[in-house]
């Protein structure tokens, strides 16, 4: 039980000395106009819905992709696949951010959200393949031999017996996405990323302080939230 109450303890003890610090300083009119209730809970909403949207969407196209490439028909495009995400990845996370903007003549929301996808895909279809691949040769057998479809052996035996490694993947691709989405702020797409980017340029660090405590509490948070989700989800006697 300690466990799993120290990660939030520890975090709600930081928002705590934020909150006092935040109200022990003078703020000034520019400060007051960023660090209130109202822009906090708009630049979080931001935040945690283009986070979350993003590994949504990652889900949806890398699961289903990678377990297609695990299939004896498609395996021999595996190779091509990866080496199309490693390029996705190996791009610079800013760089993506600053491509899509160009390519689509236009800022806010979207742009970042394909950033986010494209560099967060890897880690999860590589996951499910892995996963997939792992699956004892027998247990399949077995199925077979049961007279159970080969659709039916992958939705009963193959998927839940990946799953643990497939969550692993997920969870990457969430902290990821959580901590890329600050640079949204750089194409009006807002996120936690303006205080950070307000509190540098106006030389306000209350500003700039609170940013960073709020987005790593809130990468920290959703990491000990994923960590609760992948044990509840994990299969009976994995």
């Amino acid at each position: 039980m300690l466990n799993y109450l120290a990660t939030p303890l520890f975090l709600t003890g930081v928002c705590v000395w934020l909150y006092l610090y935040v109200h022990g300083k003078e703020l000034d009119s520019i400060e007051r106009r960023t660090l209130n209730q109202e822009f906090l809970t708009e630049k979080l909403r931001e935040h945690v819905t283009l986070a979350v949207v993003a590994t949504v969407a990652v889900i949806v196209i890398a699961v289903p992709l990678g377990t297609l490439l695990t299939r004896p028909a498609l395996r021999r495009l595996a190779p091509l696949v990866i080496g199309i995400a490693n390029i996705g990845q190996a791009i610079p996370s800013v760089g993506l951010v600053f491509f899509f903007p160009v390519v689509m003549a236009q800022v806010g929301f979207r742009p970042v959200l394909y950033a986010l996808v494209i560099h967060t895909s890897l880690g999860v279809l590589r996951n499910t393949m892995v996963g997939l691949g792992q699956v004892d040769r027998n247990l399949i057998e077995a199925g077979r031999g049961m007279g159970m479809t080969k659709l039916r052996v992958l939705l009963r035996i193959e998927l839940p017996l990946a799953v643990p490694i497939i969550l692993a993947g997920v969870r990457t691709a969430l902290i990821l996405n959580v901590a890329t989405a600050t640079l949204g702020t750089f194409i009006n797409a807002g996120t936690l990323g303006d205080f950070i980017v307000n509190g540098h340029d106006l030389n306000r660090d209350p500003v700039l302080i609170t940013g960073g405590v709020l987005t790593a509490v809130l990468a920290l948070g959703i990491d000990w939230f994923a960590g609760i989700a992948e044990r509840v989800l994990r299969p009976r006697g994995l």
